[in-house]
């Protein structure tokens, strides 16, 4: 499946199940600093964009780019490679769990850094799947894929463009629904339009996602999965790989 293939199946539950979580946007928006103009690439349908700066929007997706939220930034046509802008034409850019889709991840920071003299990139730390339950007990699929892949060497990516890195912690009842947003609520876990807006399932393909799917099922029905997982289900945050990249 194509880059472009990918967006498009993912992005046909988006505006169901991918909002913005208001405290995630806390960190991402403290981030930009001071920025007034800020570029967010791979948008998406709009998510985590600023309401309070100028914005301006980059998604290769069109099926994404018709699905914009109300009152979302305008939004060109455009890939993190090859940004169709001059030299620090805004005071920040950002990208928002969508790295990993990138075809070049390197190149993209670079241009993202080229463009703007800020960046900040929101994006998980994959190198340790035994991190999520859902990938230790479930999914050993999601270690194969390439973005998980790229994922899991992000002190390289961070040294790619000077970024620090700073840890996010994921509530319990997040609102965006990226993959490991329900982690104490695993029955989210069955529903069809939940795994349509996440990318991991549409990779892993339909075999691996029924296989894992049906055991959860099983595990929850049976206590096996509270009998796991009984030391996160009174958490109220927990970490599971969220970073900011700020440079």
């Amino acid at each position: 499946m194509s880059d472009s293939q990918l967006y498009d199946t993912i992005g046909t539950t988006y505006p169901l199940t991918r909002q913005t979580e208001p405290r995630i946007a806390g960190y991402i928006w403290s981030a930009l600093g001071d920025a007034e103009t800020v570029l967010n690439v791979g948008a998406g349908t709009g998510s985590y964009e600023p309401p309070d700066r100028k914005v301006l929007a980059v998604e290769p997706s069109e099926l994404m780019r018709s699905h914009r939220v109300r009152g979302a930034a305008p939004c060109v046509a455009g890939v993190a490679e090859n940004l169709p802008f001059a030299d620090q034409s805004f005071d920040a850019a950002m990208a928002v769990c969508s790295l990993h889709h990138w075809r070049d991840p390197i190149a993209g920071l670079r241009e993202m850094q080229r463009v703007a003299r800020h960046v900040v990139v929101f994006l998980f730390d994959t190198s340790d799947p035994n991190l999520f339950w859902m990938t230790r007990d479930y999914l050993p699929e999601f270690a194969d894929l390439r973005g998980v892949r790229v994922l899991a060497d992000l002190p390289r990516l961070a040294d790619s463009i000077g970024a620090r890195m700073e840890q996010v912690p994921i509530p319990w009842d997040c609102a965006d629904g990226f993959f490991e947003a329900y982690w104490r609520r695993p029955e989210a876990y069955l529903d069809e339009d939940v795994r349509r807006g996440v990318s991991v399932w549409t990779s892993v393909g339909a075999a691996a996602e029924q296989r894992a799917v049906q055991s959860l099922r099983d595990d929850l029905a049976s206590g096996r999965w509270a009998d796991r997982n009984h030391d996160i289900v009174e958490l109220d945050t927990v970490d599971l790989g969220a970073r900011l990249l700020v440079a």
